[in-house]
């Protein structure tokens, strides 16, 4: 029986959670302030920790919380620790999740999520280990600075009742940000429905978002819901938005504005509670000042924008979710390892896992090798290609920037960057020519 220490200075939520775990087959022991707390750790073997963040009276700042968390931390780095956090120590939880925090659960807590994430965590240190060497939560696997940014800043969007706009480029993940956001909101034990815009025909985009009455068009043969009506209560994800006709935007409008809307061929009003999360690959900035995006849609949507960077950008990621992909059972030799880090991965994430899927058909061992992907050679070719085109003109005019670039027809800072990039050296390659 797993054996979980919760921590707070409240006695009634002492009382709420050890009635709650006791039910659900927990031991429990509980503490009040600190000292109790590491006690309790120093002495008996814990499974699990859910700690408020304040532990006195009129306190608010969370810094009690924070203290306990690192002194339990130096004490069994491999214990897992849930936060109790309040609105105002939310920025400080975030940060404890970034320095090994297992999870948070913002006051009032869901009991649904937290056992949930108390099932999860409870079982053992190897199964914590995986979880956190792994760094995944919906299947999100990162190591890299720029996703560990953006990871934070979604925390904080789940909480927030706003709509987000989710950039990025096809392919690099922007459906499981979306899903991540909505399993740490307040609605995750809510519907979360998804629709990809630019799968659906335009004549019935409307129908498929709000719903038709029988005989509204040819072939409603019955009358079916909408994906509005699908998602009440929980979260509405609609994917490559930049699809959505402006008799569509005209209705969506309405819907972020009052919750209201009609199915096609009916005159009753119908109420919904629904947040949206929507994703484009498009500038909808440019589409609004062409006209093809309402521009007071755009503010609707994108109270924050989140951008999802492409895995070209964030190198540190490709190796951990190339081994995420091939399973436990196989392993990438170091020259594939170093071969998938100098791909450019145009396909992004989603180009990625198939080449480990195909590379898994063609293995002859459990250790995968470069000849294994497969890789399309299109993109290698070209970025070897321009290369040399560089090198060839710039040994042509001595390395003389100036005249390098204008034969190349670019910039003298695009030429820099190119230089950069490829990593060539002009000085070597003078001195060899």
């Amino acid at each position: 029986m797993p054996k979980i220490l919760v921590v707070d200075d409240n006695p009634d939520i002492l009382a709420a959670l050890e009635l709650l775990l006791s039910l659900h087959g927990y031991q429990v022991l509980t503490a009040d302030n600190k000292k109790q707390a590491l006690l309790i750790v120093a002495h008996q073997s814990i499974d699990l920790v859910i700690q408020d963040m304040n532990f006195a009276q009129g306190l608010t700042s969370g810094d009690e919380g924070k203290s306990l968390f690192i002194e339990l931390q130096s004490m069994n780095k491999r214990l897992p620790i849930i936060l109790i956090t309040a609105w105002t120590q939310l920025e400080t939880a975030v940060e404890l999740v970034k320095l090994g925090a297992t999870d948070y659960l913002q006051k009032p807590w869901d009991d649904t999520k937290l056992l949930a994430l108390v099932e999860k965590y409870s079982q053992g240190d190897e199964a914590v280990t995986r979880a956190a060497n792994k760094n995944t939560s919906s299947n999100l696997i990162y190591r890299s600075s720029m996703m560990k940014t953006l990871i934070a800043q979604a925390i904080k969007v789940a909480q927030a009742e706003v709509n987000v706009l989710i950039t990025g480029a096809n392919g690099a993940g922007k459906e499981k940000l979306a899903d991540y956001i909505h399993q740490h909101s307040a609605r995750s034990h809510h519907a979360f429905i998804k629709v990809n815009m630019g799968a659906l025909p335009h004549d019935l985009m409307e129908a498929e978002l709000f719903g038709a009455e029988k005989g509204a068009f040819t072939g409603a043969n019955q009358a079916r819901k909408g994906r509005f009506e699908a998602a009440d209560g929980g979260t509405l994800f609609l994917d490559e938005i930049a699809n959505l006709t402006l008799a569509g935007q005209m209705k969506l409008l309405r819907v972020l504005q009052t919750g209201e809307f009609e199915r096609l061929g009916s005159n009753v009003t119908l109420k919904v509670n629904v947040r949206v999360l929507s994703a484009t690959n498009a500038d909808l900035r440019l589409a609004v000042q062409q006209g093809t995006f309402r521009e007071d849609l755009y503010y609707r949507l994108n109270v924050v924008e989140l951008h999802l960077p492409a895995l070209n950008q964030r190198v540190d990621d490709i190796v951990l979710l190339a081994e995420y992909f091939i399973g436990n059972d196989y392993s990438l030799s170091d020259e594939a390892q170093k071969y998938l880090m100098q791909y450019q991965w145009p396909g992004n994430v989603r180009e990625l896992e198939n080449a480990c899927k195909r590379a898994l058909v063609f293995a002859s061992s459990h250790r995968l090798l470069v000849d294994d992907f497969q890789l399309e050679q299109t993109h290698v070719t070209a970025v070897v290609n321009e290369k040399e085109n560089i090198e060839q003109v710039l040994t042509k005019h001595n390395g003389v920037i100036k005249h390098t670039a204008e034969e190349l027809g670019l910039s003298r800072q695009a030429l820099y960057r190119r230089i950069e990039k490829y990593n060539i050296d002009v000085e070597s390659l003078l001195s060899n020519g």
